[in-house]
């Protein structure tokens, strides 16, 4: 199989059975998604979503956030992992929105990218979520899954992932295939015990005909 024919059969598959794959973060506007996303880090979605809402009512834009004092904020984060960095992240990021970006979260992954606590995979989650740029966050489900199945070869890091993806999937896709590959990393190829008999890919994944070799 090559891998054309492979990114056409994992994309039509996608598009049957979940073509309506968003974030499972909730969020009301930008500035909300950006506070989610930045405290997502090395977390699960569940537990941002569990903290969010206090933060949110105490703190609805960039302007209020700005003012906060690190040991106000820190109580409602203390259950986020890594809350020392976060707390000094979310208020160094709603400064800089007030001082350099007039109040708005801007739109490019560069602009993103000098916030505090924002790197490139926030920034490409960002774009591709509020305004459908075809931008690929790579985090550690993208990566698994992408190499497990064979969409990317020899990758080392996320961004060499992200730039084999971005180059075989059609740009009117790529916002969405950040979910489809999140979703079936965290529900069926799991780290460990992937759910190999569920997965509705697994006549193409290499992984799984690596293992059924081995098992022979």
């Amino acid at each position: 199989m090559t891998t054309k024919e492979r990114y056409r059969f994992v994309i039509d598959y996608f598009l049957e059975h979940t073509p309506d794959a968003e974030t499972e973060l909730l969020y009301d506007d930008p500035f909300q998604l950006l506070v989610s996303v930045i405290l997502s880090a090395q977390c699960t979605d569940k537990r941002v979503n569990l903290t969010t809402p206090a933060i949110f009512e105490k703190y609805p834009d960039a302007s209020s956030l700005s003012k906060a004092s690190f040991d106000e904020l820190f109580p409602l984060i203390k259950s986020i992992s890594y809350p020392n960095n976060k707390t000094k992240h979310l208020i160094g990021m709603a400064k800089m929105l007030v001082e350099k970006f007039g109040g708005q979260v801007p739109m490019t992954v560069d602009e993103l990218m000098q916030l505090p606590g924002v790197g490139r995979k926030t920034a490409n989650v960002i774009t591709s979520v509020i305004d459908e740029q075809p931008n690929m966050a790579v985090d550690t489900h993208v990566f698994r899954v992408s190499t497990r199945v064979g969409l990317v070869n020899h990758a080392k890091t996320p961004y060499e992932v992200e730039k084999q993806l971005v180059r075989n999937i059609p740009e009117q896709y790529i916002h969405k295939a950040h979910h489809w590959l999140i979703l079936h990393g965290r529900y069926i190829c799991t780290a460990r015990n992937p759910r190999c008999n569920e997965c509705g890919i697994r006549s193409v994944c290499k992984f799984v005909n690596k293992k059924a070799k081995v098992e022979i």
